[in-house]
């Protein structure tokens, strides 16, 4: 009898501000259903949020989707990094605009800190535009080593962010 391979439970963080953004996130959401190994569990709504870093860009378009993977963290991280190359993502400096951006933000309860894979996301317990999608979906997390992320996100309430109805 062959070896079943256990789900991990991770979530992942969506933006965009280039193009069509909604239109990004939503087909983002559907390559995220189609990875090996991996079902899209739940998606928040979408949020507006003001670019934070380089603040002269348009404003983003934000979610958090949970999913369960066999993936390994390093194998889902390079499936992410793929399919932000099929939407035409391109780095040309840090914080620059993007057609898409995938955050393994976390994989399971697991820390990781390898390099180009670190879990949780460095900075997604500072940032309201992570925070608010995920309490949405997962309103009693944790953040390993961070604490709760109601908490979190009550720190962050001078980032301007707003919830969109249209999905």
């Amino acid at each position: 009898m062959a070896e079943k391979t256990l789900a991990t439970k991770a979530f992942i963080g969506l933006g965009a501000n280039l193009g069509e953004p909604e239109a990004q996130v939503r087909r983002a959401l559907a390559a995220l259903a189609d990875l090996p190994g991996t079902r899209l569990v739940i998606a928040s709504s979408f949020y507006r949020s003001a670019p934070v870093g380089v603040v002269a860009q348009p404003d983003f378009i934000n979610a958090v989707a949970e999913i369960e993977t066999t993936l390994g963290a390093r194998a889902l991280l390079e499936a992410l990094l793929a399919a932000e190359r099929r939407f035409g993502r391109r780095r040309e400096f840090p914080g620059a605009p993007r057609t898409l951006d995938l955050d393994l933000l976390l994989y399971g309860d697991l820390v990781i800190a390898e390099p180009e894979l670190i879990v949780p996301h460095p900075r997604m317990h500072q940032r309201a535009f992570v925070l608010a999608p995920l309490v949405e979906i997962a309103p009693d997390i944790a953040i390993p080593g961070k604490g709760g992320a109601k908490a979190l996100l009550a720190a962050c309430s001078d980032q301007k962010i707003e919830r969109l109805d249209s999905r």
